[in-house]
């Protein structure tokens, strides 16, 4: 499977889910829906390093993969202290579902590839993956939250995704790199 496919699959996905969510709802997401939504996200990319380190023979996207796991486990835990400190339960919502549905039809087609292929496939798809849900957390998820400590965890959270999306720019350009003078 070609990586662009996979990648926007996804990020189509992702973007698709929130909009569709907001459209469908015909109201801001709520906090508990906003909780979950984060939760699932980082579930995703939990889920998607923990395939790298099952697929991958390089050293760089095995460190990449277990940052994804360390960071975005670290990121589940505070979000479910919050919500156990707040008392609130997540809810679940078409835009977790949808984005559960398309990460597993994502992890399929990554699972075909191997060697190379893979690992460029999956940091392709950890930039798309980190550019959309940064957007989704600065354009929806941030501004709708109405919970300070809520919205505080997803801003530091984007801050944090960020980085990993830099990063992942970066190796996806050492791995381009690479692949030329193969």
């Amino acid at each position: 499977m070609h990586k662009s496919v996979v990648i926007g699959a996804l990020s189509g996905a992702i973007l698709f889910a929130v909009a569709a969510s907001a459209a469908d709802q015909a109201a801001k997401p709520t906090d508990p829906q906003i909780a979950h939504i984060a939760y699932t996200a980082g579930k995703i990319d939990i889920e998607a390093a923990q395939q790298a380190l099952n697929k991958s023979k390089n050293k760089d996207v095995r460190a990449f993969a277990q940052r994804m796991i360390g960071d975005h486990t670290a990121v589940n835990d505070q979000a479910l202290a919050l919500v156990k400190r707040l008392n609130v339960t997540p809810e679940d919502n078409p835009t977790s579902q949808n984005l559960t549905q398309e990460a597993e039809a994502a992890r399929n087609k990554l699972a075909s590839l191997s060697g190379a292929a893979f690992d460029k496939a999956y940091i392709d798809n950890e930039v798309a993956y980190h550019k959309t849900v940064n957007t989704a957390l600065s354009d929806t998820l941030i501004p709708d939250a109405q919970n300070a400590d809520l919205k505080a965890l997803l801003q530091k959270g984007l801050t944090l995704f960020q980085a990993h999306q830099r990063h992942a720019e970066q190796l996806a350009s050492q791995l381009q790199s690479a692949s030329a003078l193969q």
